[in-house]
């Protein structure tokens, strides 16, 4: 791995924890010498964990569409910025400089990435890494949804594990560089044997 993709909420949360746990996540980046690409804005666990990169002495690189500058604050400081169209475009300058990905505590914004990504990879887009931190038990709830998808019979069990899961930031980057995409089933609806 060289880049990783972090996916994050433009608020903080409501618990100190969620910021402190996107320094921690933004210092052992910059301490595995691995690059941050991420949403490109200063402000909420975006900010804090490009910040903390930084001031690590880590690569934090931004990519923010043009509509966002005004809602968003876009991070000055940055080691590099993409200004691009859309949020389609986003999406895919952080796919394309990420060798992995992974979901801070977030909205919908964060979770619409967070699913496409893990999307590409069940249908063979790309074979990086997806991981959650699972600060808090922030993301219990859906974990517990993709089990409720697998015994509901809409997701086979090996698609499940295409999503890795840690509330440790140094544990997750681990099972990041670790990871191996599972076998999969080319036949949708097919059950794992």
């Amino acid at each position: 791995m060289n880049n990783v993709c972090v996916y994050a909420g433009s608020n903080p949360g409501v618990d100190a924890v969620y910021a402190e746990t996107a320094r921690k996540l933004g210092q052992e980046i910059a301490r595995r010498r691995l690059g941050l690409v991420y949403g490109g804005s200063n402000m909420g666990l975006m900010g804090c964990t490009a910040n903390a990169v930084l001031e690590s002495g880590g690569t934090a690189i931004g990519v923010m569409p043009r509509g966002l500058f005004r809602g968003e604050m876009a991070h000055t400081g940055l080691s590099q910025f993409y200004e691009v169209a859309d949020m389609h475009e986003r999406k895919a300058k952080m796919a394309e400089l990420s060798d992995a990905f992974i979901a801070l505590p977030g909205g919908y914004g964060t979770w619409e990435e967070l699913f496409e990504a893990v999307s590409w990879c069940q249908l063979g887009i790309h074979q990086k890494p997806v991981g959650i931190l699972n600060v808090n038990g922030y993301y219990t709830p859906l974990l517990q949804m993709i089990g409720n998808a697998v015994s509901a019979g809409f997701m086979p069990s090996s698609h499940a594990d295409l999503l890795v899961s840690d509330s440790d930031p140094a544990r997750l980057l681990d099972k990041l560089a670790a990871y191996q995409r599972p076998e999969l089933s080319n036949k949708w609806g097919q059950k794992d044997e």
